[in-house]
């Protein structure tokens, strides 16, 4: 049998994974009284049950009972009922807006003061994320994005690395994005906007593309990044860090940020130590502006 218990931050997706666990063929239980979760695993790990996977699901809903968890789960453990943790985490930033946007309380809120909430929440559950076999952080990640790294971890088995790597382009005009936890500025390569044929296209077009590439310096920027990122990320991956954002700017974010970023993230794809996903955030500002 395979036990998964599911939790995490409040707004963090635990509730979207167990229905996509469910579609998996995983036994799914939300919010079961944690008192009651030892007899629950033993009662699964019989030889005769029929059912193969299980996931529970366990957040801070559970109110004074949830101090109880942690000897709960020794006490599983002490059964030799092996289980796994997957931890759903994300950004105090994006739970607050996600709470904003639903109109929901934070269940440690109080008098709707969300940013408290999540700041008690983080510090109830901080154990739990340090058990973690897997965390995690939904804060860039599509519903589809989701999935995929579900199905690789407790469908195909696939290994699972924590780390999450977002290669953002972007313009300076429009600001640094701020949750950016490495900044590059291509603004010194040659730039496609003064290029009459080449102004309306983006950094998606072979022609932008072909344009940005064919300088030495871009060639030589690009293998010093990716030199640099061979260094860095098996180190992130070894300090435990699950997210990290990695932004290339130029002054628009619609030439030579989304040339570059697209070639690093052409690098990384291929890896299987971490998952990746290639963002553009200002590419078609430029036309909306003018539009305006």
């Amino acid at each position: 049998m395979r036990f998964v218990v599911v939790t995490g931050m409040s707004g963090a997706g635990k509730s979207t994974a167990l229905k996509m666990l469910e579609d998996m063929g995983y036994f799914c239980v939300d919010n079961l009284p944690i008192l009651l979760m030892p007899k629950f695993a033993e009662m699964l790990s019989t030889p005769d049950t029929e059912i193969e996977n299980v996931a529970l699901g366990i957040d801070i809903r559970g109110g004074q009972a949830f101090r109880g968890l942690e000897e709960n789960l020794a006490l599983i453990d002490k059964m030799g009922i092996h289980y796994e943790i997957l931890f759903l985490d994300a950004g105090d930033d994006v739970l607050v807006k996600r709470y904003k946007e639903t109109r929901r309380q934070h269940p440690l809120g109080g008098e709707g003061h969300i940013d408290r909430g999540i700041a008690k929440e983080r510090e109830k559950i901080a154990f739990l994320k340090m058990q973690a076999t897997y965390i995690l952080d939904t804060s860039k990640m599509l519903t589809r994005e989701l999935r995929l790294e579900l199905e690789k971890i407790f469908v195909e088995g696939k290994d699972f690395k924590n780390l999450y790597i977002t290669v953002m382009s972007f313009g300076f005009k429009y600001g640094i994005p701020q949750d950016a936890d490495l900044v590059f500025d291509v603004r010194f390569l040659p730039n496609p906007y003064y290029i009459e044929d080449l102004k309306p296209k983006t950094g998606n077009d072979p022609e932008v593309r072909d344009y940005v590439m064919d300088n030495d310096k871009a060639r030589e920027f690009l293998a010093k990044l990716t030199d640099m990122m061979d260094f860095l990320i098996p180190n992130y991956i070894l300090e435990g860090k699950n997210q990290l954002v990695i932004a290339v700017g130029c002054t628009g974010g619609k030439h030579r940020s989304v040339t570059l970023a697209n070639a690093l993230h052409q690098f990384l794809e291929p890896k299987d130590s971490y998952g990746v996903r290639i963002e553009h955030r200002d590419i078609g500002k430029d036309a909306i502006t003018k539009a305006k």
